[in-house]
């Protein structure tokens, strides 16, 4: 999952994407003081070490 965290004035606000691709084109184009993140969870099975 990919994040974009804005801060605009006095305001804080967080967008959700599924692809980095479809992230960043929104963020080239967001304005403000913004962040772009990948939020990686280790139980994801890609993580999983599989033991046999």
């Amino acid at each position: 999952m990919w994040v974009i965290t804005i801060f605009l004035k006095e305001n804080i606000k967080i967008f959700e994407f599924d692809t980095e691709k479809e992230a960043k084109e929104i963020f080239k184009n967001m304005k403000g003081t913004k962040i772009l993140s990948e939020i990686v969870y280790f139980n994801d099975p890609c993580f999983v070490k599989v033991r046999l």
